[in-house]
């Protein structure tokens, strides 16, 4: 198993900010990945896609793309070295609250 790094992904803009009205705060994430960049992957993964369920806005597009853990005005993201988390595992997320529906299915 390869040996990945921590990352806290740790929220910067203001809680007013209108960006956040596109890309619901989620606080602060940690996640273990291979760099700063896949840890913003790793944690917009966390969140459903709108291909995963009713939602879909145009063919073949991701939400994921828009996940406020990808906007550098919103989120910073740090590399954690006091080894408080295991690099040994999987490219997953450690701590945090991640709410899985930031998008809502179609309404019938």
């Amino acid at each position: 198993m390869e040996k990945l790094k921590i990352f806290r992904l740790v929220p910067i803009a203001e809680p007013n900010d209108p960006r956040w009205d596109n890309s619901p705060y989620q606080g602060e994430v940690v996640v273990r990945a291979r760099s700063a960049a896949d840890a913003r992957l790793v944690a917009s993964e966390a969140e459903k896609d709108f291909l995963d369920i009713d939602a879909k806005l145009i063919d073949d597009a991701s939400t994921r793309t828009w996940s406020a853990f990808r906007e550098d005005k919103l989120y910073t993201v740090i590399e954690d070295e006091t080894d408080t988390y295991p690099g040994e595992g999987l490219r997953e997320v450690v701590e945090g609250n991640i709410d899985p529906n930031v998008v809502k299915p179609l309404q019938m």
